[in-house]
């Protein structure tokens, strides 16, 4: 499961230095960089609960299961 998450938190890394280069910074708010810009933010979330999980397995292994 451990590798799993880590292969999850790659794609989305992934998906955010590919939705990088998709941005417009001139219209940032318009047609597909808007796209590009939600579908970073959602990698972004999707890293950071991923981290969290993995956070919270590793205090639960050390804590045991009560």
């Amino acid at each position: 499961m451990k590798y799993f998450i880590y292969l999850l938190i790659a794609v989305a890394c992934s998906l955010v230095i590919y939705n990088a280069t998709v941005l417009d910074f001139n219209n940032i708010l318009q047609g597909d960089s808007r796209t590009a810009l939600i579908s970073i933010l959602a990698s972004a979330c999707v890293i950071i609960l991923l981290l969290i999980l993995l956070v919270s397995r590793a205090i639960q292994k050390k804590r045991g299961n009560r």
